[in-house]
């Protein structure tokens, strides 16, 4: 099944004249169609058939809704990219992807990082852009006006076709990109549909960002059953607390850090939120103490989500059995403050370092490992990280938890050393590198350091070369100058040497024993 029969069933159903919501605009589901099927014809114009790659770099919106679907019905593969990361970064993602067309919101002039990208055909400019390349550029409203709908059939398509590809930073510090099928996007909508019972009455709001899973597959369940679809732009807090109450939302997910903005928002209070049921967070931990603000702020249902992007996203859900509903307060907070039960669509191992199986007694603590529907297709071009990644079939993730008798687990760290900040993920390999290419830097190491806005900040830790010195802003200014503003740390202390084990390995949980609480630009 392609993806396309979701949007074209609705169109036909024509249930609702305002299922896409964005600012002053609204679409329904035919329009939404046609507008889809208008844009699949500006890009089968420049070229782009089955298979070939679209990338979209732009703020959420009815337009990213629309190429999601476009891409959908012509067999393209969408790759939609991460608009915090800087322009050089987004040249080599396209690069790798072998990007055909760009739809982007030009904020920023990406022409001379552009122009190393051999593959792209056209761009497709979305607001005022003044760039100028000699690549071929139209203006997204106006060329939709001036081009026929594409009328024919999507091509054929399985379950294996594949239909997105997101990049996600590897664990070496290289971007990997993630392909998605039809199956994995169709099968984890559907089950999200069932765990979440979804129906037409409900309204989500795309309030995480829609280049990140946290969001996307929202695009798909929802329309599946005719609900509603409200788009914010980015996220700020008083505006989306207005959006919660003008549109009527029902549910959304959004990252932790969104979640703490909001709760701490002054006007929260001012606000009725009675058509909200329900409330989720994913894409990094959350705080117990946090999900007490949300319940307490909204006086909505609440359930923590857990996936990856390789998994399209959900493993698990907390969502309360009904036995659970007799619980006091305070025990049933308990059980949605679990990273979850096995979500519908994904069948859940706890693993030792040897690949054997754990006990579900609340305390034995090994990697999760998946097998299901969601679980990727492959790594794009990188068939070494594919093989890396799964085991007799299944999907290893490098996270680490236990599981109660009740099959409701608990994440208690990351294999590796990901740093999750404000919901994105940052590896500390890349950012060493970065470090170590300062003229100034003898060692350096990367760790996350809790933090009360982001959920954890990057931090640096950095030993100079003798004779060499550099204060802590100028290796952040370095940081800032190659990477996006998420993985730049924002602190950095310096040492007079980085902790190793016996055998000369950088010992990290020594560094977080020995970190001070105030930045330091000396020794310590």
């Amino acid at each position: 099944m392609n993806l396309w029969f979701i949007l074209d069933k609705a169109a036909r159903q024509n249930s609702r004249p305002d299922a896409l919501r964005d600012g002053d605009q609204s679409f329904s589901y035919p329009q939404a169609a046609d507008r889809a099927r208008r844009l699949a014809g500006v890009l089968s114009e420049r070229g782009v058939a089955a298979g070939d790659r679209v990338s979209g770099l732009l703020a959420n919106g009815h337009r990213y809704y629309e190429l999601y679907f476009a891409c959908a019905l012509l067999g393209a593969i969408f790759n939609p990219l991460n608009v915090r990361l800087n322009p050089a970064e987004i040249a080599r993602l396209m690069a790798h992807a072998g990007t055909k067309v760009l739809a982007a919101d030009l904020a920023r002039d990406l022409a001379e990082d552009l122009a190393g990208v051999e593959s792209l055909a056209a761009l497709i400019t979305i607001g005022e852009a003044t760039i100028s390349t000699p690549i071929e550029t139209s203006d997204y409203e106006t060329a939709l006006q001036e081009t026929e709908p594409f009328r024919g059939d999507p091509p054929p398509t399985t379950s294996q076709t594949p239909a997105h590809l997101y990049y996600t930073s590897g664990t070496t510090g290289q971007p990997k990109g993630v392909v998605l099928t039809h199956g994995n996007v169709a099968a984890h909508a559907l089950g999200a549909v069932a765990e979440l019972g979804l129906t037409e009455a409900d309204v989500w709001l795309h309030g995480a960002p829609l280049f990140h899973l946290a969001d996307a597959w929202a695009v798909f369940a929802l329309t599946w059953v005719n609900g509603g679809h409200v788009f914010v732009p980015r996220f700020e807090p008083a505006e989306v607390l207005r959006t919660l109450e003008r549109t009527r939302v029902t549910t959304t997910n959004l990252v932790p850090t969104m979640w703490n903005l909001l709760v701490n928002e002054p006007s929260v209070k001012d606000h009725d939120f009675s058509a909200l049921r329900l409330v989720l967070s994913g894409g990094a931990p959350i705080a117990p103490a946090l999900i007490e603000q949300v319940v307490a702020a909204f006086g909505t249902d609440y359930a923590q989500t857990y996936g990856l992007t390789e998994t399209a996203p959900y493993v698990t859900i907390s969502l309360p059995r009904p036995h659970h509903l007799a619980l006091p307060p305070d025990k049933l907070l308990a059980v949605k403050a679990t990273t979850g039960r096995e979500f519908l669509t994904a069948s859940v191992r706890l693993v030792d370092d040897q690949g054997r199986d754990l006990p579900a007694d609340g305390r034995s603590v090994g990697e999760i490992w998946v097998q299901g529907p969601t679980v990727f297709s492959h790594y794009w071009q990188n068939e070494a990280a594919t093989d890396e990644a799964f085991e007799d079939g299944w999907f290893k993730t490098g996270d680490l938890a236990f599981r109660d008798a009740e099959g409701y687990l608990t994440i208690v760290d990351r294999k590796k050393d990901v740093i999750i900040t404000g919901g994105e993920n940052v590896y500390t390999t890349e950012v060493e590198n970065v470090l170590y290419r300062h003229p100034a830097v003898l060692e350096a190491a990367v760790i996350g350091a809790p933090d009360e806005k982001w959920g954890e900040a990057v931090v640096g830790c950095v030993v100079l070369r003798e004779g060499q010195k550099a204060e802590a802003e100028d290796l952040i200014a370095f940081c800032r100058g190659e990477l996006a503003g998420f993985k730049t740390p924002k602190r950095i202390v310096f040492l007079a040497e980085l902790p190793k084990t016996g055998s000369g390995k950088l010992y990290k949980q020594g560094l977080k024993d020995i970190m001070p609480q105030e930045p330091r630009t000396g020794p310590i």
